[in-house]
């Protein structure tokens, strides 16, 4: 096996801080908000999630690499994240499952990354500073030049970034949850279970596919449709219910969507999920902020408030939804334990509820895939 070759590369923040490490993937220079991931596992469904789009991701687990790539553990059609930071990158994979190398899958997605930098030190800064623009370059050494890059970058605040990643038109999924050999076909679930026959509309504002999956596991017929599809036309298809899908950027920067799903309300059970949450808050005329660095890994304790219960859940945002601006139009369902922001809202007098967190994670945990059960049960009590 042939060694990647790897020269310098730097990491240069907004504020001034510059980091030097070792490049690999692709060689090039990427810009975006640097954020960090505390997940010990599954950085290709990370690198896939298209919540991502825009952002520098930083690993705080030390070695990245060991179980290399496959065609399996994908989240959406491409890598979404725009530069890798890693402690110690591990070139040559050992796991039964690799199809590649870590850093080749980077050059051929054009997407740079960095090793060998101090990413305790990284991590320390940005929870005290708080998340911002970067620069990665492994063309560039400069590091005057490259803060200055750094410092010129657009704020995530105010950035639509959903048209980037949303769908071209719409289509059906019929994919089903992973087991050994492969992931099970819809005609298979059927054989296996007496199917629902439900049908769900989900608006892809980023969707990972390990949703689509849950749904599909279910019994559910999904149909997939672009983020800016009329209400009238998901109508039209007579769904038993709609999803509004995780995404990437400022949720309030959405054009017409809070719209759609204010049009919605009322008509059919909703469910949302991470930026859907969002902008079904935005739908009953609430508010959102920006985190200070966000919850992105898998290991946030979560309370449902209704029973007491704590969730460890996976969870990649930015923003947050203000509980005050909500009135008595919805209740609070679930909290965050490390810092009390809202983790779920319940919709008084319509059938419709949201999660900020994500209870399809791929690979896990796996504590709150019973939502996906609660939207079927409401979903058949609604049409029987």
């Amino acid at each position: 096996m042939i060694s990647e070759q790897r020269g310098p590369a730097l990491l240069a923040l907004a504020d001034g801080l510059v980091f030097r490490g070792r490049a690999f993937g692709a060689i090039g220079e990427a810009a975006g908000e640097i954020v960090f991931n505390t997940s010990m596992t599954g950085y290709q469904e990370i690198l896939t999630d298209p919540s991502y789009e825009g952002q520098l991701v930083a690993m705080t687990c030390p070695q990245i690499g060991n179980v290399g790539v496959n065609r399996d553990d994908v989240e959406s059609r491409r890598p979404h994240v725009r530069g890798f930071v890693v402690r110690e990158y591990r070139e040559h994979p050992s796991s039964w499952r690799a199809e590649g190398s870590l850093g080749a899958y980077l050059a051929q997605h054009g997407i740079p990354g960095i090793e060998g930098i101090d990413t305790r030190a990284l991590v320390r800064h940005l929870r005290d500073a708080g998340a911002q623009a970067a620069v990665l370059s492994s063309v560039d050494l400069d590091p005057d030049r490259l803060v200055r890059r750094a410092r010129e970058t657009p704020s995530m605040e105010g950035q639509d970034l959903v048209s980037e990643v949303t769908c071209a038109e719409a289509y059906t999924w019929d994919q089903g949850p992973w087991r050994p050999g492969g992931y099970l076909r819809a005609s298979e679930i059927e054989a296996l279970q007496e199917r629902s026959s439900l049908r769900v509309v989900a608006y892809d504002f980023g969707i990972k596919w390990n949703i689509l999956r849950s749904l599909v596991g279910l019994g559910c017929t999904v149909r997939v449709v672009p983020a800016h599809t009329p209400p009238a036309e998901v109508l039209a298809w007579h769904p038993d219910g709609v999803f509004l899908s995780n995404g990437p950027g400022d949720p309030d920067a959405v054009p017409g969507v809070r719209e759609t799903v204010a049009a919605l309300l009322g008509e059919i059970p909703v469910f949302g999920i991470c930026l859907g949450h969002q902008i079904l808050a935005l739908a009953l005329g609430g508010r959102t902020y920006k985190l200070k660095f966000g919850h992105h890994g898998g290991n946030q304790p979560v309370q449902d408030l209704a029973t007491g219960k704590v969730e460890i859940t996976a969870q990649n945002h930015g923003f947050a939804v203000d509980p005050a601006s909500l009135g008595d139009r919805a209740e609070v369902t679930h909290l965050n334990l490390n810092d009390r922001t809202v983790e779920g809202l319940a919709v008084h007098g319509r059938p419709a509820f949201s999660v900020q967190y994500h209870p399809e994670a791929s690979p896990g945990p796996h504590d709150a895939q019973y939502l996906f059960r609660r939207f079927v049960d409401l979903m058949a009590r609604r049409r029987s």
